[in-house]
Formats: C-alpha cells, sequence, structure tokens
C-alpha cells in the first residue's frame, strides 16, 4: 500500500517536553523540501485541539508534566502519541536530572517511539506512517 492510498490527511502537533532541540530540527528538516512530508498530507498545525498525532520530544521535566498532560486531553481521539528520540523513550543523557519526572511513556500512554540521538527525518518518517496505520484502524473499528 503506498502512502497515497491514505484517505485522510494527518494533522501533527509538536510538543517539547525537554529536549535539547536536537529532534526539533530533525522534524523541521522533515518538513523542508527535502523529504517534503507535506506532499502526502502531513501538516504541522498550531493547536492540539486540531492534531491527531501529537509527536513529543525530551524527557518529561517537573514544569512540563501538568502541560503535556493538558495538551494530550485537548487532542480529540482517535490520537496517536510519538515519542522521536532517545530522551523522551529513557531520558538518555539526562535520566538522572533531578528535574525529571520520568520519560513520556510515564507520563502519557505512547503508540510509537522513535529511536536516535537524535532520529533522522526518514525515521520520523517512518514513525508517521505507523501512526497513520494506526489511525486508519482506529477509524476502521469506529465505522465497523
Amino acid at each position: 500500500m503506498g502512502m497515497n492510498s491514505f484517505k485522510r490527511a494527518l494533522w501533527v502537533y509538536h510538543l517539547n517536553t525537554g529536549s535539547c532541540n536536537g529532534c526539533d530540527i530533525e522534524i523541521v528538516a522533515a518538513l523542508t523540501p527535502r523529504y517534503d512530508v507535506e506532499r502526502f498530507g502531513i501538516k504541522l498545525v498550531g493547536s492540539p485541539r486540531h492534531a491527531d498525532v501529537l509527536l513529543m520530544t525530551g524527557p518529561v521535566t517537573r514544569q512540563m508534566e501538568s502541560r503535556a498532560r493538558r495538551i494530550y486531553a485537548q487532542t480529540p481521539d482517535p490520537k496517536v502519541v510519538m515519542v522521536i528520540g532517545n530522551c523522551g523513550v529513557e531520558g538518555d543523557v539526562f535520566h538522572e536530572s533531578y528535574n525529571l519526572i520520568g520519560p513520556i511513556d510515564q507520563i502519557l500512554p505512547v503508540d510509537v517511539y522513535v529511536l536516535g540521538c537524535p532520529p533522522r527525518p526518514e525515521a520520523i518518517i517512518d514513525g508517521v506512517v505507523k501512526a497513520w496505520l494506526k489511525l486508519e484502524g482506529a477509524v476502521k473499528e469506529k465505522t465497523a
């Protein structure tokens, strides 16, 4: 199944919960003309209320825990949470910091993990395809 066969566009909201910005730069790189994810209908949106996917980067700091929970709650169902980078998965170089609550999956349910420090844009795009497939399955279940 080619990417053009998906029935809906994917709108993505990005939230940095405490990263060094390396992963954030790679997310921006995926949007550039070289990778051009917009041709597949993947669009970065400015509000979680419009999003299908939450792209989250970094471990969760104490200051970001309540914000992350609120943004997750504001995102309509069905939704997918994607963790981009090793820090959001297990803390990586920040794992012993006094200011961290923990990896994202200790705060919110995570559907897709994209490993790397930072992950390449191709890996992020592959993760988005997995999110897309998960959402397509959720939509089919609701309509069946």
